[in-house]
C-alpha cells in the first residue's frame, strides 16, 4: 500500500505563512505528479498545484500564483507546498496527491493516491 501523510496545517492570520508538507511511505511506485488540492466546507475540491516528479514543471492555480510553491524533494520523497500572504478565502482542508501516469495535473480524477489532509485555516 502507498501512504501519503500531509503535516504543517495549523491557524495563521491573514498575510502570514505556512509550510505544508507531504510525506510518502509504503509501496515504491514511478510518480509522474505529485499535487496539492483543497476543499473548502460546503465546496467541491479544487486544484491548487502539481509539480512534475522528474522534471520539476509547476502548475498552479490563479488564485495562488505569486503567493504558492510547490516544490519536492526526490531523494526524500516529500511534497511541500510554500503558502505565503495567506488569505482567509484559503482556508480548507489541504490533500496532497500522486499521479502516476501522465495526464492533466489539474484534474483530481488523474490522481491515483491521496492523503487524510491537513487543515488550514486563515483568519481575518
Amino acid at each position: 500500500q502507498v501512504q501519503l501523510v500531509e503535516s504543517g496545517g495549523g491557524l495563521v492570520q491573514a498575510g502570514g505563512s505556512l509550510r505544508l508538507s507531504c510525506a510518502t511511505s509504503g509501496r515504491t511506485f514511478s510518480s509522474y505528479a505529485r499535487a496539492w488540492f483543497r476543499q473548502a466546507p460546503g465546496k467541491e475540491r479544487e486544484f491548487v498545484a502539481a509539480i512534475t516528479w522528474s522534471g520539476g514543471s509547476t502548475t498552479y492555480t490563479d488564485s495562488v500564483k505569486g503567493r504558492f510553491t510547490i516544490s519536492r524533494d526526490s531523494t526524500k520523497n516529500m511534497v511541500y507546498l510554500q503558502m505565503n500572504s495567506l488569505k482567509p478565502e484559503d482556508t480548507a482542508v489541504y490533500y496532497c496527491a500522486a499521479a502516476t501516469r501522465w495526464r492533466s495535473v489539474m484534474v483530481s480524477d488523474h490522481y491515483d493516491y491521496w492523503g487524510q489532509g491537513t487543515q488550514v485555516t486563515v483568519s481575518s
